[in-house]
């Protein structure tokens, strides 16, 4: 067993660190974040940590470098100030879509992303949906990768009650609209999408049955909205009764809130994962879930070294 269990935070996602107190019954540790005129970013813890088991929650969303640099400095500041153990908790891990060198001459951003973190000083990680789960692999210490499925399926099992069928909108997400099918009892689709020639639209057709049915998008993360929106608006052509979006991470970003808007979801159901500010009064169609319980469940499994599998999905 480490010392005491604390709770500190950067400026990335407050609200999410505050809930998951909440939940665990305690209060944050102060920590003081601050930027110089020149842009450097000053970071002082503000309590006693020797020997204590430490967790950041600090999701490196935008603006994803100065949040990641929050995080490394509070890791080094944690490590300096002979911490017992220090969990880095980032729910939205950034540049985990970079994993891997897709042309000559470019880097693998996941992987020094992670060198960084380390190399910092941070002893484990806690996310939820990693864009790739290889990516644990790129660490050389425990990575615990929740799945925000629990949160959202209670959600769904509450509000949809009609004959519903679960759709990929690519073929890489297959796997993750398998698993929200099998646990709804629902039908499985897959959205065929094919660009035969540069800077052509994208042929998109529906592999599954969708007619008269409820049709629920799920994939990890909605960027700039635009494959997300046009599987909807292919389902409702195919015949689906009615189209729901539901995502982890809404990153949100370009015309992503104007094509939500306007597109045919009749609901876009997203997690705190990232904090949306007037993003969510811009759109009436977000529905925001709270991870900060199962977040909390798992700080307190690692604190007391309990085991943090009975969490997955």
């Amino acid at each position: 067993m480490h010392g005491d269990l604390k709770i500190l935070t950067g400026t990335a996602n407050p609200e999410l660190a505050s809930a998951i107190c909440n939940h665990l019954g305690c209060q944050l540790t102060p920590t003081l974040c601050e930027t110089f005129s020149d842009g450097e970013i000053r970071i002082e813890i503000g309590d006693n940590v020797r020997g204590d088991d430490v967790f950041i929650v600090q999701p490196t969303c935008a603006p994803v470098n100065d949040n990641l640099m929050q995080l490394g400095l509070m890791l080094d500041a944690l490590k300096r100030a002979s911490v017992g153990r220090v969990t880095a908790v980032v729910p939205y891990y950034g540049y985990a879509r970079q994993d891997r060198k897709v042309s000559p001459r470019a880097p693998i951003s996941a992987k020094l992303t992670a060198d960084l973190l380390q190399t910092a000083g941070m002893d484990r990680m806690v996310t939820v949906d990693l864009h790739a789960g290889q990516i644990q692999g790129f660490f050389n210490c425990p990575v615990d990768n929740l799945y925000a499925a629990p949160v959202i399926l209670d959600y769904l099992r509450q509000t949809v009650s009609n004959d519903i069928v679960i759709v990929s909108p690519d073929a890489g997400g297959v796997e993750r609209a398998r698993a929200y099918a099998k646990r709804l009892g629902a039908s499985l689709a897959i959205i065929d999408k094919r660009r035969d020639k540069p800077n052509q639209a994208e042929a998109m057709n529906v592999i599954g049955d969708v007619e008269g049915k409820t049709a629920i998008v799920v994939d990890d993360m909605i960027d700039t909205a635009g494959t997300m929106v046009a599987a909807g608006k292919v389902l409702l052509t195919k015949g689906a009764k009615e189209v729901m979006a539901c995502t982890t991470h809404p990153v949100l970003s370009g015309p992503a809130i104007e094509r939500l808007c306007e597109s045919a979801f009749s609901q876009v159901v997203v997690t705190d994962t990232i904090p949306l500010g007037p993003k969510l009064q811009a759109c009436s169609k977000l529905k925001v879930l709270s991870v900060a319980g199962l977040l909390a469940k798992a700080i307190h499994n690692i604190h007391t070294e309990s085991s943090v599998s009975v969490l997955f999905v």
